[in-house]
């Protein structure tokens, strides 16, 4: 096996990784508030997600190609063994974001991880010349910003229109007619997330194959690479981050069904919609924004609170990414200079992401929540986490 191919499969497995966490970060985007009215069991909500992000992932590859080629100005990179420690080591800072994110139970952006994660490799590396500042900016930036909004003033009108034509109905019927409505707008929003969000791991495995002159950079993304990742992030779903999906479906507003199927909704539109035009947009930001807007439409009470703390995480996932992925790249590309391997510097970083990645599962355990305490009133802490004191809810994983 050549020096060329480690690296790359390492690099692969490492993508893959992230697409896994990925899954099971992002599955409360389109289960949670089905889960959160009993519209849904939340075995079979994740169940019925996985599915269909898996076929998702089949039906554009857009995104994808902006993450290929939407970022990183590729003859800066020039190919080979630097631009696949940029990819990797991007890769890094994202995993370990989400993972870290994932114990807190706040709902940040996998897809703003990634991209952070990948931009704070690259200034490392390259510089800001090697940065598609233009494209970071109307692929990334005006998205994030206005995706929400949108997303919100949709649900918003949509909730308010729902409740102002169906107040007189009763309300254990209205409940019994929206959960229909409401399971086909939450499988609508999977179906949405996968055609998104796998394709970014498929845009980071591309890169990769460029770097090993595996493809051509104007080729299209091949079938396995969208197949492992459609797999990968389809099983992250189906083990489920309860921790988030809880966070969304009880920690910002109470949901009904009416209000869940204006969410679900609107955020399947909007999120489609940004995939057709190749706009790698964070679900997460979009789902919160629905969630939120639905709630003010039915003039619900809002933790305002909890939003605050989800929007400063959102603030800070791609500086937080891009430092780590930053970091890495000086560690790995310090060691292959010092040791004169073309390798040892991503096995050492990737050593060190298996450990940390364990020791922040293990430290979960400590404070466990799983399926059974979805409906449970005591919401999952997302301001402080210390060894011993995450607080503890119920058995589970």
């Amino acid at each position: 096996m050549t020096t060329e191919l480690i690296i790359l499969v390492i690099v692969v497995l490492t993508a893959l990784a992230f697409d896994f966490t990925n899954g099971f970060h992002d599955t409360a985007n389109a289960m949670a508030s089905s889960i959160a009215t009993g519209a849904l069991k939340p075995k079979v909500a994740v169940a019925l997600s996985a599915v269909l992000n898996l076929i998702g992932a089949f039906l554009s590859i857009e995104v994808a190609k902006t993450v290929g080629s939407g970022l990183i100005d590729l003859e800066t990179a020039g190919g080979g063994p630097s631009l696949m420690l940029i990819v990797f080591t991007g890769l890094v800072g994202a995993i370990l974001w989400n993972v870290f994110t994932w114990l807190l139970g706040l709902p940040s952006s996998s897809s703003h991880a990634l991209f952070g994660g990948l931009i704070g490799a690259t200034l490392a590396s390259l510089g800001t010349s090697g940065v598609l500042w233009n494209g970071v900016l109307m692929k990334i930036i005006v998205p994030a910003l206005m995706a929400p909004l949108i997303a919100g003033v949709v649900a918003g009108i949509g909730a308010a229109i729902i409740y102002a034509l169906t107040k007189s109905v009763p309300g254990d019927q209205k409940k019994k007619n929206f959960r229909f409505g409401q399971i086909s707008a939450a499988s609508l929003m999977s179906l949405a997330h996968g055609t998104n969000d796998a394709q970014k791991t498929m845009g980071v495995i591309f890169l990769a194959l460029v770097a090993a002159n595996a493809i051509n950079p104007e080729a299209d993304i091949p079938f396995w690479v969208r197949l492992v990742c459609a797999l990968a992030i389809a099983l992250g779903t189906y083990l489920g981050g309860w921790r988030i999906i809880k966070t969304m479906g009880k920690g910002i507003v109470d949901i009904e069904g009416p209000q869940g199927f204006a969410a679900d909704g609107s955020s399947a539109a909007i999120i489609l919609t940004s995939s057709h035009f190749g706009m790698a947009l964070s679900t997460t930001h979009v789902a919160t924004g629905s969630i939120i807007g639905s709630g003010i439409g039915r003039r619900a009470k809002v933790s305002w609170s909890t939003a605050r703390r989800m929007v400063i995480a959102w603030t800070i996932t791609l500086p937080a990414a891009g430092s780590v992925g930053a970091l890495t790249w000086f560690v790995g590309n310090g060691i292959n200079s010092m040791t004169g391997s073309a390798w040892m510097g991503e096995a050492t970083v990737f050593l060190v992401l298996v450990g940390f990645c364990f020791w922040m599962w293990a430290h979960s355990r400590k404070g466990s929540v799983s399926h059974i305490d979805m409906h449970s009133s005591e919401a999952v802490t997302t301001r402080e986490v210390h060894a011993e004191s995450i607080p503890t809810v119920k058995a589970g994983s």
